[in-house]
């Protein structure tokens, strides 16, 4: 079975001018987040996976509300992923089986996912999203705000080369294992032209040529064997990232090894985080 080319998407649901202003705009907060420039809490937050598009929009119209409120203190951006598998070996997500039968219909799986977006967008949400396939990005990567590199991904070439052509922030997590460093090489090489292999506009492979991403950043989300939001933890961290001549910005995922698995804990890891940000650590960008 042939996919459509990402061109023909952005012909059936073009993104509008008055969008792509609004994207700009969340881009450039974000990249202010991220270089310190502003100093409020970046807050990503929502479904783990999205699976329901009426659900999603109601969370949305909640989200829209609670940002608004918070907006003097917090800058929100909506967790939208719609790739990210719910088991090792079950469902993958709302692109790749958007009908929850194991018929794997991708091509509706990217048209709802990018309706999606884009009535997100028109609500003036900011759209965060993991990455998870790198020959998908070019069916919605104009629609997104903030992207993400997972843990066991963040090492992979063919994503970190990806990231260092796209127009936005990028998070990269530390390894399932706990290997901070990992995402500190990755950022080492985002922020680095590439000329690797792709997929065009029109669906044919192409050589991309790219001039790297500077706005990068580490997320610790723990790992297997313990936490890693301790205040130990983020000093190590902020010296390793100036030693490597970055910004000493880090985002904490309070799920995940920082939970332990236990989403009850979530509260926890973010009022310790929270508590560090208002003693005034200069390295805390966010909480996930």
């Amino acid at each position: 079975m042939l996919l459509f080319a990402p061109e023909k998407l952005h012909e059936k649901l073009p993104l509008t001018g008055g969008q792509r202003v609004r994207i700009d705009e969340h881009r450039e907060t974000i990249q202010n987040l991220i270089s310190g420039k502003d100093r409020r809490l970046a807050l990503v937050f929502g479904p783990c996976s999205i699976h329901d598009l009426s659900s999603a929009l109601e969370y949305a119209r909640r989200f829209r509300r609670l940002a608004e409120e918070v907006a003097p203190y917090c800058f929100c951006v909506m967790r939208v992923y719609i790739e990210k598998p719910r088991t090792s070996t079950g469902w993958k997500g709302l692109v790749y089986d958007p009908h929850l039968d194991g018929s794997s219909d991708l091509q509706t799986g990217l048209f709802w996912a990018r309706e999606l977006f884009l009535t997100l967008t028109d609500l003036g949400i900011p759209i965060a999203t993991e990455i998870l396939h790198p020959l998908l990005a070019p069916y919605f990567s104009d629609l997104i705000s903030w992207g993400f590199i997972g843990a066991r991904t963040s090492a992979s070439q063919p994503h970190r080369e990806l990231a260092s052509s796209l127009p936005f922030g990028v998070g990269l997590k530390n390894s399932p294992d706990g290997n901070i460093q990992q995402a500190i090489q990755a950022m080492v090489s985002v922020r680095q032209p590439h000329r690797f292999p792709s997929i065009g506009a029109h669906g044919k492979l192409i050589l991309q040529e790219s001039t790297g991403n500077p706005w990068t950043h580490v997320v610790l989300r723990g790992s297997s064997t313990g936490t890693n939001y301790d205040l130990p933890t983020l000093l190590e961290t902020s010296e390793q990232l100036k030693f490597c001549g970055f910004k000493n910005r880090i985002m904490v995922d309070c799920s995940h090894g920082n939970c332990s698995k236990e989403y009850t804990q979530q509260k926890t890891v973010f009022e310790t985080v929270l508590d560090h940000y208002v003693q005034g650590n200069p390295s805390i960008l966010g909480m996930m």
